[in-house]
């Protein structure tokens, strides 16, 4: 009787939670502000991460500002002041929050 399995609850079809993890992508943008000034954005960060902790060490490690926006399309959206795209990219793949192939470089 141990043997028997309960098919009904198996979808082979369905997408797995990890599945889904590992092809969101991490959208790392920088936007001129006026002169030589710019900020840095990630977008797409999982919803179980604590972004304060993030921002937190990224402020700390960068030596720059930063805060944590809501935006109705994109959910939650980390901000920090100057081109931090290589910094922010090595700290993610480095602290395992994201995968190298996750994250993808925008900007001029």
């Amino acid at each position: 009787m141990g043997d028997i399995q309960n098919l009904s609850s198996f979808d082979p079809f369905a997408d797995s939670q990890e599945e889904r993890r590992d092809q969101t992508k991490v959208h790392v943008r920088v936007q001129q502000r006026s002169g030589r000034k710019c900020i840095t954005t990630v977008q797409g960060l999982a919803d179980d991460l604590d972004l304060k902790r993030i921002l937190k060490a990224f402020k700390k490690n960068f030596s720059c500002n930063g805060a944590i926006v809501s935006d109705t399309e994109g959910g939650e959206i980390v901000q920090m002041s100057g081109d931090q795209r290589t910094n922010i990219h090595e700290f993610l793949v480095d602290q395992q929050i994201c995968v190298a192939s996750q994250v993808v470089l925008h900007g001029f």
